[in-house]
């Protein structure tokens, strides 16, 4: 695997693809989580330090998906021209942005890039040709650099123009990015000679999200806690009564079918004994109160996790090694329902203090983790959900395969 680390960038023209996909705030569009664009700072700074220039590359939402009223795209808020003070801040120089990523705007921008300077291209996804994979749309983007970098780990599973198709242009000068090294190292650490125990966490709405990685973590954890909107799924399958929470009925089955696998596997599986209820999923929910996941009032939904489970998995988690962590244990976003989560997270973190390795999975997790202060306290947090998941579930992903190629 060679990374860029293992080239001098000097007069060199990168093109780089980064996962830039950040939320931005309704109102002023203004970058609320910058956890991506901070991520992939490092291997650029390595770019410009040996002397040489960037184009960075990368989408921004489903542009083509959400169309305006009148049919258009809705160019301004899927714009990347909203991220440009973010990367500016953190790599203490200007960037340059052209608001297309085709044509002779950005070719001619690309041209007359200069050494030390940064160039940010408009939104892929305004064009249909980068989820396609389109080669021709793919060779256009190969042209304006010299040496092709990928650093979108998040993207990695997706064979789109310019985070597989594009590597192909490069046959002798494509490098993995510091953030892909960083995520392969870390999910091997966790899935190829872990410290044991080795416990996952995993949560979520639905258990057929997550069925697929449930079987190959079955095969390699001591410990399998469970908790989420789709720990009810498990309680109605052994039998409980779940009020109006979430529940995937006709994966009752196979709940029970996981409960055996893992019995047989000798993997101690940890199911919620107890749920945090309300009668509407609002923050603003008046009737609020606890008791057995195997009892929840017909008029209520489970949100959260209850005390007894939380002291439950605490001790799991505290006795753990290492420990992969993907799903928050209920609605987190809301105040009322964040206890299980944020007890997790500040485990974790406790735990990675006393010597465990602790890999944040992505997605909702990592912005848990974010959210209650802990990001910088755990081994390391994945940017990227859908790929982790994909890559644990031993997929094999585009954007890795064409590097290696």
């Amino acid at each position: 695997m060679k990374t860029v680390a293992d080239y001098n960038f000097k007069d060199k023209k990168a093109l780089v693809r980064v996962d830039f996909n950040v939320p931005l705030d309704k109102g002023t569009l203004a970058v609320t989580d910058d956890t991506r664009i901070r991520a992939a700072i490092p291997t650029l700074q390595k770019i410009l330090n040996d002397g040489g220039s960037i184009i960075l590359m990368s989408h921004l939402g489903r542009p083509l998906k959400k169309l305006n009223d009148d049919g258009t795209i809705a160019i301004n808020k899927h714009s990347l021209k909203h991220t440009v003070p973010v990367i500016e801040s953190l790599l203490k120089t200007t960037v340059i942005f052209v608001d297309d990523c085709m044509g002779d705007a950005a070719a001619a921008a690309a041209k007359k890039l200069m050494p030390g300077q940064v160039l940010l291209l408009e939104n892929l996804r305004f064009y249909k040709e980068e989820e396609k994979g389109d080669v021709t749309f793919a060779q256009k983007l190969a042209a304006y650099g010299d040496v092709y970098v990928n650093d979108a780990f998040g993207t990695a599973h997706r064979a789109h123009a310019s985070t597989a198709v594009i590597a192909q242009f490069f046959p002798n000068h494509k490098l993995f990015g510091f953030v892909m090294a960083n995520e392969l190292a870390s999910i091997k650490k966790v899935l190829e000679n872990p410290a044991r125990p080795f416990t996952a966490i995993m949560g979520g709405a639905k258990v057929s999200d997550k069925i697929l990685i449930i079987e190959q973590l079955l095969q390699k954890v001591d410990h399998l806690i469970i908790g989420g909107a789709m720990a009810y799924t498990f309680a109605k399958a052994k039998g409980g009564k779940i009020g109006t929470s979430l529940c995937e009925e006709d994966k009752l089955p196979l709940a029970l079918e996981i409960i055996e696998k893992a019995e047989k596997a000798g993997v101690k599986l940890h199911l919620p004994v107890d749920s945090v209820n309300a009668e509407s999923f609002s923050n603003d929910a008046r009737k609020v109160g606890q008791s057995s996941i195997m009892q929840i009032p017909d008029d209520l939904m489970g949100l959260d996790i209850g005390n007894n489970s939380v002291a439950l998995f605490v001790e799991v988690i505290r006795q753990s090694k290492t420990i992969l962590w993907n799903g928050p244990m209920g609605v987190f976003e809301m105040s009322k329902f964040e206890n299980g989560t944020k007890k997790v997270a500040e485990t974790l973190a406790e735990e990675t203090r006393f010597g465990a390795y602790t890999l944040i999975g992505g997605g909702d997790s990592a912005a848990a983790i974010n959210k209650f202060g802990f990001a910088d306290n755990v081994s390391y947090v994945s940017t990227g959900g859908g790929a982790l998941l994909e890559y644990i579930e031993g997929k094999e992903l585009p954007g890795i395969k064409m590097l290696l190629d």
